[in-house]
């Protein structure tokens, strides 16, 4: 196994080097609190559902672990294989304080790279479809696309498939719009342009649908990626919050004795 991140685009940044903005800034301090949880090759293996998690996907040659490595400051916290598609099993990693961790990141394989053995696509499609379909921990899902190439046909698929959880607002989406160094600025622009168009076709009232041009080698929209995930991580503790106040509030009013009948 050899790390993304040897390559320096994705080493951890100084204090000095993290964004002036406030609001960027705490998140990209946050970012930077991720560390290995475990690692699983079936759903029943992870942790059961209680923190809100993001799941990264993306095609094997996207940029995936490199983008992991870069938003979380790390060289050496989510590693790839020499060979692309090697990989077969979730990664998580827990954010927030060690005693207290507020969300989850789960790395999951990533697909396309046509020298896997169909065995094992099969294996590594059946363990994603279950945990972008099933997992109820599910708080967001963060797609890498090179930039370079836009939208795949696999890529659309699995748009396809989570598309449902998205439009209803379940789940939201962030696309990075990966190795956008490679680019010029009027490319740039065409790519974002490509990318809306199909997005939009997700687009509801209620989806939260995010898209980001990137690069590791030049960190732009690192801090953007951050604020996102943050973001979320705050709106999906709330409703959890929320939620729990509810239950007990129907609890007690279970509980509470029935009002005595006038005599």
């Amino acid at each position: 196994m050899t790390a993304a991140a040897d390559d320096p685009r994705s080493g951890p940044v100084s204090l000095a080097d993290l964004p002036a903005d406030p609001i960027a800034r705490e998140a990209m301090t946050w970012t930077r609190s991720a560390r290995f949880l475990t690692t699983a090759s079936l759903l029943t293996q992870l942790p059961p559902p209680g923190l809100p998690e993001v799941a990264f996907v993306g095609r094997s040659n996207a940029g995936k672990s490199t983008a992991i490595n870069t938003i979380a400051q790390h060289k050496r916290l989510a590693f790839a294989s020499k060979t692309p598609g090697r990989t077969q099993h979730i990664n998580l990693f827990e954010l927030g304080p060690a005693d207290a961790p507020d969300l989850r990141w789960a790395d999951l394989p990533g697909y396309g790279y046509a020298a896997v053995a169909r065995g094992a696509k099969l294996r590594w499609q059946k363990v994603m479809a279950e945990y972008l379909e099933r997992r109820h921990a599910l708080a967001g899902i963060v797609m890498m696309v090179d930039s370079r190439h836009g939208f795949t046909p696999l890529d659309k698929q699995l748009l396809d498939f989570v598309a449902q959880r998205v439009g209803n607002g379940e789940v939201r989406l962030l696309v990075l719009l990966t190795k956008a160094d490679k680019l010029s600025r009027s490319e740039g622009a065409k790519a974002l342009g490509a990318a809306q168009k199909v997005l939009a076709e997700l687009a509801t009232d209620t989806a939260d649908i995010s898209l980001v041009l990137f690069s590791a080698l030049s960190r732009q929209g690192v801090a953007d990626a951050a604020v996102v995930m943050r973001e979320w991580r705050d709106a999906a503790l709330s409703a959890a919050a929320t939620a729990a106040a509810a239950e007990a509030a129907a609890l007690q009013a279970g509980a509470d004795p029935a009002p005595l009948s006038p005599a």
